[in-house]
């Protein structure tokens, strides 16, 4: 969290393996807020690659209080040899959310990514099951996916809340941003009683 003058700001961390629709679900959340209450979508690549530093896209959420609360979204490169980009941008963190690839060929990815979040977060002396996370199961419109109870079971290590997504036209980016910004409201409003 970074506070200024009546103004808080949370880093939410879009985090998955490479080619699981992070980048594509802080796009859809750019084409679905209006424009007053977001920002430029910033995007950093490189020849061949989608996302190599980050997607960035500050967003106005509510005000809690005398506090004018954004969300500031940001995505890793999940391609292996990023890491160390990965580790950067997780800096400062205060909420995650893990975008899972439904398909029954990247459940191994998946789990890789996961306790690479893992060991990224203990190199700041953090815990995954004290930073607030939601699993987002994406590309559930594709075949051979790999059941929602499976992938529960592989994944939410900590109970967190999950939600099942098709970033590419379907539901599933909202919502799931909705459910994080509910997270960090109830967290914000503890911080002020």
């Amino acid at each position: 969290m970074h506070r200024s003058v009546n103004e808080v700001a949370y880093k939410i961390v879009y985090y998955g393996p490479g080619l699981s629709g992070k980048t594509t679900n802080l796009r859809r959340v750019r084409d679905i807020i209006a424009p007053e209450h977001r920002g430029r979508l910033v995007t950093l690549c490189t020849r061949g690659e989608r996302t190599v530093f980050f997607d960035f896209l500050p967003i106005n959420f509510a005000s809690i209080g005398n506090d004018r609360v954004r969300l500031h979204l940001y995505s890793v490169p999940g391609q292996a040899y990023y890491s160390l980009s990965r580790k950067v941008i997780l800096d400062g963190v205060d909420g995650i959310i893990f975008v899972a690839d439904s398909q029954t060929e990247r459940i191994d990815a998946n789990v890789d990514s996961l306790e690479d979040l893992e060991n990224n977060l203990g190199s700041y002396g953090l815990k995954l099951s004290d930073i607030p996370t939601v699993l987002q199961f994406n590309k559930r419109d594709l075949p051979s996916i790999a059941p929602a109870e499976q992938m529960e079971e592989l994944l939410n290590r900590y109970g967190w809340p999950s939600i099942q997504s098709v970033a590419i036209g379907g539901t599933g980016p909202i919502e799931t941003l909705k459910t994080m910004s509910g997270i960090i409201a109830r967290q914000h409003a503890g911080l002020l009683s």
